[in-house]
């Protein structure tokens, strides 16, 4: 009267595993491994942050911008304005007189 139940969890084959999840799982790795080593070039040929720096006390008159264009002739004033700033943790390019600046080395 009633037909057997089947179990279809029983029926139900493993799938086999796929040729390549190991050589998948290698690419992106490799991947990882090519970006790592980009960003770490990047960084040295970027420039990390000076080591020496000299002190200079701010005259009447001067500015960051002054000051940059007096030491560094030949570099972008505008990086080393931003070296001169995070170099003293300002916020902004306003400097008062008297104030003592570290500013990297030549």
């Amino acid at each position: 009267m009633y037909a057997a139940t089947v179990d279809y969890r029983r029926l139900r084959r493993r799938r086999p595993d796929t040729p390549w999840k190991k050589p998948a799982r290698q690419l992106a790795l490799g991947a990882g491994v090519v970006v790592a080593l980009g960003m770490g070039f990047a960084q040295v040929v970027h420039g990390s942050a000076p080591s020496t720096y000299e002190t200079v006390t701010v005259g009447p008159g001067d500015t960051l911008w002054g000051i940059a264009s007096d030491r560094y002739p030949g570099a972008d004033v505008r990086e080393k304005v931003g070296e001169i700033e995070a170099a003293n943790g300002l916020s902004s390019p306003l400097v008062l007189t008297g104030q003592k600046l570290k500013v990297p080395s030549i």
